[in-house]
């Protein structure tokens, strides 16, 4: 990897970085509904006594330096992101928005890494196996089964997989990430009440995405077997194992990794979307709650955590490649 590779990369990455968290910021200030303002206003509307709003209001906006020049809110915004100061949530103030957000950041890790990882393995081999030689017919049928899943939205396949093995079957709970009143440690009945819960969260990305990893990888492994080193590895008398891993599907999984990086975007707003749907304690939970609170600055986080992770990941997988392939240098 050369220097000038590496530096064109990180650049890349912190420029995402600096527009994202000014859009982020732009976004937010073009609104004309104040945040401080429509907290009590719902507070008076549910029946709460506000007393002394206007002094309230006035203190929240000081407090949180909205009534600051439009300028000076922007260094003051990204001087605080540096520094990894997201702001106070307006709906558990005097707790910060980022304390709120890594609050959920392990459970969203956790999933994404989970499904991510299953789905791209498996669906990877299942198509290369389609094509491969001497292999039985039923892994074919496997990737055509798995093609209709993939034109099904995550919400809707979550929703279908809560009504057939949550309420119709009682098979899996409905959701969360524990059971409700359990006692929680560190033994094998916790992890296993953990990967209960977690089960059709992680099926429904994983349905979701496993035909599209094995269809791109079916056609791209037919284009593979007739090369001339797959010809010349045979010609050697090496195994046919060591052929497909070694030599065939070693080069075929080079697009499906930059595919990986492009598709990464669109993994992380489905999951947004199954949080919601299973109640599980992750980022796209908080910022379900946070929309409907109207907690700005927990919104700017999880946005701004969104963009950073898809840009991290593609950072890291752009360094990974010359790995894979020696040929890529700019």
């Amino acid at each position: 990897m050369t220097p000038r590779y590496l530096g064109m990369r990180l650049a890349t990455f912190v420029l995402t970085i600096l527009v994202a968290s000014t859009l982020n910021f732009a976004i937010s200030r073009l609104t004309p509904q104040d945040p401080i303002a429509a907290l009590l206003g719902r507070m008076a509307s549910r029946g709460r006594t506000v007393e002394n709003g206007a002094e309230i209001l006035a203190l929240y906006r000081e407090r949180l330096g909205l009534d600051d020049p439009l300028p000076q809110q922007y260094l003051n915004y990204m001087g605080n992101l540096l520094r990894g100061d997201l702001g106070y949530s307006l709906a558990f103030f005097p707790i910060k928005a980022e304390a709120v957000i890594l609050r959920a950041l392990p459970w969203t890790i956790g999933l994404l890494s989970v499904a991510t990882l299953l789905a791209f393995t498996v669906g990877n081999l299942l198509g290369a196996l389609a094509v491969w030689p001497r292999v039985p017919a039923g892994f074919r049928w496997l990737v055509y089964l798995s093609m209709p899943f993939s034109a099904v939205p995550y919400y809707l396949l979550a929703l279908i997989l809560v009504y057939l093995f949550a309420l119709n079957w009682s098979v899996f709970p409905l959701g969360g990430a524990f059971t409700p009143g359990s006692v929680r440690g560190f033994d094998l009945a916790t992890l296993g009440d953990l990967l209960h819960h977690a089960t059709l969260p992680v099926l429904s990305v994983v349905l979701a995405v496993i035909g599209f990893w094995a269809l791109s990888m079916r056609g791209i492994m037919a284009t593979v077997l007739g090369d001339d080193y797959l010809i010349y590895a045979q010609a050697r008398g090496l195994r046919s194992r060591r052929i497909f891993s070694h030599y065939a599907m070693r080069n075929a999984m080079l697009p499906q990794v930059t595919a990986l990086a492009i598709d990464f975007g669109r993994l992380i707003s489905g999951q947004v979307l199954v949080e919601i749907i299973f109640n599980y304690p992750g980022v796209g939970w908080v910022l379900y709650n946070a929309l409907r609170a109207a907690d700005f600055f927990v919104i700017q986080g999880v946005t701004l955590f969104m963009v950073f992770a898809v840009a991290l990941a593609t950072l890291i997988l752009d360094l990974i490649y010359p790995l894979l392939d020696p040929r890529i240098r700019y």
